[in-house]
């Protein structure tokens, strides 16, 4: 479906304006006598703001360049006008939707006449801006086998270092209002280019090709660089003005997209039309595609523990379940021995069900875990144990039927895990003393089950281990996800982030209950582990670290280093380990074996933790 936003009082005063200057001849609505104004321009569509003065509005021959065509997906062609004016602010594009496979040619010279629209990718509820487009058009070409209007240069010199204004407080936060300010915002410079030529010369991959053949560059190559080439996104406002997703206009079958990882090149010239679309907003959607270099990235080995150190691990292995192709358990597994070193203790995430997605309420995850275990020991592994907490059926989140959950693998050869009355589902584990120490009342166990914050969300499992003789508490957490959260590129600036709500409540009650171990014992050696689906400077790991119960570990690293998840070309903290006072001196390591790479065994890194308890 394609919606256009209303128009305003302010955009039909405009409009109004417009059509008592006669300049809207041509257009459907012209009054008598105006055939001798000026005909419609691309920058008269397209206008100084983001939503078009003309929206809803016909308009007839509009002339233009034909600079790209797309068959597939959203069907249509980008023209252009090569005459610009002298407005920075008014792109000289438009996208023109044709429904069915175009039958221009780039290098058409056409005149367009249709209905002038504002097209939101996603929906307006995404929070997305639009594309201003024609759409119902009748298309007449003039001649064919023009020069396009030269590419406009995307580069480290004129996309401006701040990235978007302050939204509208009288527009919910909009920016749709605001005239554009390219030489400014990075927003308003990449809006001002919408629909038109554009190109960027020799840059680095800062987001590797993902099933849906794109991938993410930067045009500023010194812009938060993380240690492995990609792009740290370090605070809200470093959102990483230079980042840039190329997608190419040839069909895939076709001409198959380059296959590129973090730190690669994309060398010469990439050229084409500069859309918006749902998935990361404005995109350089490539006619002429450059070439990748590859660079030297390899999946990286993490330090061996030494005898009296323990290793704490955590690991999503997204949505790992019997199903799944051997190679996955295998090379999941060949990560846990040889990238991880075989941590001593493995909080694991997305493990899901016996029969995965199979919606028939089966909730044991028994075989899913012989299954990776096994892939462990065959790839010269120790000989895992495990425990967990079996979920509710559908009562945990992420893909119905899967009933995913956390799972501890830890080895029997170097530490030993203290069983305590094992809850169920709907048993909170609690806190006890046990001889002036801190115990679980049942291990392992879910921490405050029944609580609002869990609903439809994986619970805590907290489990108590025993390593030399020394006790210690790890919580294997998997907050709510980010969706729901508008994009950086979102129309309200800045944007809504709703998930945050119920992770910061989660944060709350796993604070909470580390704040009990540390009563009943202030010197516990805790670890909160897992998927945290949230930064490390993020009101939720405030929250965690509320009262210095505990510390986000990953903080102890450089700024560079500080990353365990690729979105959008932007390296970015999920994961996390979060320690308690008592636990000092360790050693962090996020294992980069999947987020920059286009072959995944996970979209996540994992993350470990070496200390002397």
């Amino acid at each position: 479906m394609r919606s256009s936003h209303p128009r305003s009082a302010a955009v039909s005063a405009l409009v109004a304006t417009a059509l008592a200057t006669g300049l809207l001849a041509g257009t459907a609505d012209a009054a008598e006598g105006s055939a001798s104004a000026e005909p419609i321009r691309i920058h008269d569509i397209q206008g100084t703001t983001r939503i078009s003065p003309l929206n809803g509005k016909q308009v007839a021959d509009v002339a233009g360049i034909v600079t790209g065509v797309r068959t597939y997906g959203s069907r249509g062609f980008w023209m252009q006008d090569p005459d610009a004016d002298d407005n920075d602010a008014t792109s000289e594009g438009v996208f023109v939707f044709t429904n069915a496979v175009p039958t221009v040619a780039v290098g058409d010279a056409v005149k367009v006449s249709g209905l002038v629209g504002e097209y939101v990718p996603g929906g307006v509820s995404s929070g997305n801006q639009s594309v201003t487009q024609i759409s119902k058009p009748a298309v007449t070409v003039v001649s064919s086998g023009n020069a396009l209007p030269e590419a406009t240069a995307i580069n480290e010199y004129n996309v401006p270092a701040e990235y978007a204004p302050a939204g509208d407080p009288a527009a919910a936060g909009s920016i749709n209002g605001l005239t554009l300010e390219p030489s400014r915002y990075a927003l308003d410079f990449y809006e001002s280019l919408e629909g038109m030529n554009v190109k960027i010369g020799t840059s680095r991959v800062v987001g590797a090709t993902d099933p849906h053949s794109e991938l993410w560059v930067t045009v500023k190559g010194w812009e938060n660089t993380a240690k492995r080439g990609g792009t740290i996104y370090g605070s809200y406002e470093s959102q990483n003005t230079g980042r840039l997703q190329i997608q190419q206009l040839a069909p895939i079958a076709q001409q198959p997209f380059p296959v590129a990882n973090v730190g690669d090149k994309l060398t010469g010239t990439t050229e084409g039309p500069l859309d918006f679309n749902q998935f990361g907003g404005y995109t350089l959607v490539a006619r002429a595609l450059g070439t990748v270099k590859a660079g030297t990235l390899a999946p990286e080995k993490t330090k061996a523990q030494a005898a009296n150190e323990l290793a704490v691990a955590t690991y999503n292995v997204e949505n790992l379940d019997p199903s799944d192709p051997q190679e996955k358990f295998d090379n999941l597994a060949k990560a846990v021995v040889a990238n991880l070193a075989s941590p001593d203790i493995l909080a694991l995430e997305e493990i899901q069900d016996d029969n995965g997605a199979k919606n028939d309420g089966t909730v044991s995850a028994e075989e899913t875990i012989k299954k990776f275990t096994a892939a462990i020991v065959a790839a010269g592994g120790p000989a895992y144990q495990w425990r967990t907490v079996n979920p509710e059926n559908n009562k945990d989140g992420g893909e119905p039927g899967g009933n995913i959950r956390q799972v501890f693998l830890f080895n029997p050869a170097r530490v030993s895990f203290t069983d305590r009355a094992a809850g169920d589902s709907v048993t909170p584990t609690g806190v006890t003393q046990e001889h002036g120490k801190a115990a679980l009342t049942h291990s392992p166990g879910r921490i405050d089950p029944a609580n609002p914050a869990w609903a439809d969300s994986r619970k805590p499992l907290a489990g108590e281990f025993v390593f030399k003789g020394k006790t210690v508490f790890v919580i294997a957490n998997h907050f709510g996800s980010k969706g729901g959260d508008e994009g950086l590129t979102s129309v309200h600036q800045p944007p809504v982030r709703s998930s945050e709500a119920k992770r910061l409540l989660q944060a709350q009650a796993v604070n909470g209950f580390v704040k009990q171990l540390l009563a009943a014992d202030k010197n516990a050696s805790v670890l909160a582990v897992g998927d945290i689906n949230d930064f490390e400077f993020s009101a939720t790991a405030q929250a965690l670290e509320d009262g210095g119960a505990l510390y986000s570990a990953i903080k102890s690293l450089p700024k560079a280093e500080r990353y365990s998840y690729v979105y959008q070309g932007n390296a970015q903290v999920l994961d996390q380990i979060l320690t308690s006072p008592s636990v000092k001196n360790f050693t962090y390591d996020s294992v980069h074996v999947n987020a920059e790479f286009s072959a995944q065994n996970s979209d996540h890194d994992p993350q470990v933790l070496r200390f002397r308890p």
